[in-house]
């Protein structure tokens, strides 16, 4: 559990900084509202659903503990109101609790609404207060699941999938605390917000593109990292490190995995014409790991060789999943990322034996979702038969949760602005599938250029899931795309810090997609200014 818990908190780091920008948070020219007093209020049941109930509790601020295993703090917050309203959906048996927090003072005109993690719908607790910190009215719902491991609301008593749950984890309980949230910030401070906003990374990306694609007129700005779209493809897809270890009988150790990563950053660096420690386009990164073969590495003091098989399975990790016959199903995942995130193995036993670990969240949805049955061993997956829960997976459960509808031209037509970043190395979810799904946008909706008017996509060089939240660096989202919406200053790139392996910080300008950064050939490597944005060249 506490290997468990350092991988989530390092990379599933919503809660504790997704709402961080202040050049956003200014309040609007006219004065803020000053709220009424911080009491119960009637609330307007959502299309389809009942209020069981509302409270309204004044909360002196201070030092916010986040809740649940990703825990976390946020001090300095002034005083709000949390009112809090339960929403049941007739015959589902459902109680989903839509909680808002609004700043007693300094209200900046806007609404916030925040995603969740993993297996969490929403916040727990350090998101919302960081925004209240900020001037934002916000919300965030538990879509009356649990937990980011918990999936104990996945099957029913006779064993089925909680079909309602399901789809109030998926899309149905966002949209409806967009409404009620929408609903007691304009009770509180007897006007509506200015402007509405929607912050998530991981799951709380999906969920920021399940309202683009779904509920368009929920929201002015979409602000959705490294987003798990694609959720019934990539969580079978990431379950696939697991698989080859498993099949092919080997199984790397830590520092050897460590040590294929290192060879390739070392190799690719240049690629951007500068050795700074980065990778600037991952995609590119041909890296073969044959070239580690007979390469001996010291791992907890004992001094390992890299073996031909090693070497095969670190490439077919690489590469991705496939069928018998070749097929691509599946990015892998990202040359330069963390191999141990998917491919964690257990220490040598007595006998110098290991296992693989897989990484809870794909193994659960493999478990839970396809198998319905909590028990099942996903080591026992072969080749063929991943192939098949693959495709099982697709068939079940895209329309309910894949979140890869192309067409956003409602949200486009509604003024509706969405912004992303996602890093290159992120060991969760592969970045190319984010990739794939803009390719496919572009394909529906009239090419980049068009495209670039509403929804724009930002690749962070060397950037694990969620990094930029985190301590791989950090980059003002929200702000951009507040200036996005409220001033029409479209992001041409977006300004972060980015923390390469050794520790070292660098300015970047992250380019739109599909530019990538490039070294001018003088100046800091360091600084921002040193590099430019272009265009790939051509396979």
């Amino acid at each position: 559990m506490r290997k468990i818990l350092a991988v989530l908190a390092a990379g599933v780091p919503l809660m504790a900084a997704v709402c961080l920008p202040t050049a956003s948070a200014d309040t609007q020219g006219t004065a803020a509202a000053t709220p009424s007093p911080c009491s119960s209020m009637a609330v307007k049941a959502p299309a389809g659903t009942e209020v069981e109930s509302v409270t309204a509790v004044r909360r002196p601020g201070g030092t916010i503990e986040g809740d649940g295993l990703l825990g976390g703090t946020v001090s300095g917050v002034p005083a709000f109101c949390e009112v809090t309203v339960t929403l049941t959906h007739p015959g589902d048996g459902d109680h989903a609790r839509v909680q808002t927090w609004l700043p007693e003072q300094r209200w900046n005109g806007r609404f916030q609404a925040i995603g969740g993690s993993a297996y969490r719908a929403g916040d727990n607790g350090v998101g919302l207060g960081t925004a209240v910190k900020n001037g934002y009215a916000v919300t965030t719902t538990d879509a009356g699941v649990g937990d980011v491991l918990d999936t104990g609301w996945a099957l029913d008593g006779e064993g089925r999938v909680d079909t309602a749950l399901l789809e109030n984890f998926a899309s149905r309980s966002q949209h409806e605390a967009a409404a009620v949230g929408k609903e007691v910030v304009a009770s509180v401070y007897g006007k509506s917000a200015a402007y509405s906003y929607f912050t998530g990374c991981s799951t709380g990306g999906r969920q920021g593109y399940t309202e683009a694609q779904r509920h368009p007129g929920d929201y002015d700005g979409i602000l959705a990292d490294a987003p798990a779209i694609s959720w019934d493809e990539f969580e079978v897809a990431t379950l696939w490190p697991q698989v080859v270890m498993n099949n092919e009988k080997t199984y790397p150790a830590d520092c050897e995995l460590d040590a294929f990563t290192a060879a390739a950053v070392k190799a690719c660096d240049p690629q951007d014409g500068v050795r700074d420690g980065f990778v600037n386009d991952a995609s590119r990164c041909d890296f073969d790991p044959r070239r580690l073969i007979g390469t001996k590495v010291v791992c907890h003091g004992k001094e390992l060789t890299i073996s031909a098989a090693d070497a095969a399975v670190v490439r077919k990790i690489w590469d991705g999943p496939r069928t018998a016959t070749g097929k691509k199903l599946w990015p892998g995942v990202p040359v330069g990322a963390d191999l141990k995130g998917l491919a964690a193995t257990s220490t040598p036993d007595a006998d110098g034996n290991v296992k693989g670990t897989p990484f809870p969240v794909p193994a659960a949805w493999v478990a839970i979702w396809l198998k319905k049955d909590p028990s099942f061993d996903v080591s026992t997956i072969t080749y063929s038969q991943f192939t098949e829960l693959f495709r099982q997976s697709r068939a079940e459960y895209d329309e309910i949760i894949g979140t890869d509808d192309p067409d956003l031209s409602a949200f486009r037509d509604l003024g509706g602005k969405l912004l992303t970043w996602h890093g290159q190395t992120d060991q969760f979810i592969p970045t190319q599938g984010t990739v794939t799904y803009r390719r496919q946008v572009e394909r529906e909706m009239g090419g980049t250029e068009k495209v670039d008017d509403f929804y724009r996509l930002f690749l962070a060089p060397d950037t694990d899931h969620c990094g930029l939240n985190g301590a791989d660096g950090s980059a003002d989202g929200l702000a951009a795309l507040a200036a996005w919406v409220e001033r029409g200053e479209a992001p041409r790139t977006l300004p972060a810090t980015l923390v390469d392996s050794a520790g070292e910080h660098a300015d970047r300008n992250l380019c739109g997609y599909p530019r990538v950064s490039r070294y001018r050939g003088h100046g800091d490597p360091a600084l921002a200014s040193s590099f430019r944005c272009l265009l790939p060249p051509r396979r």
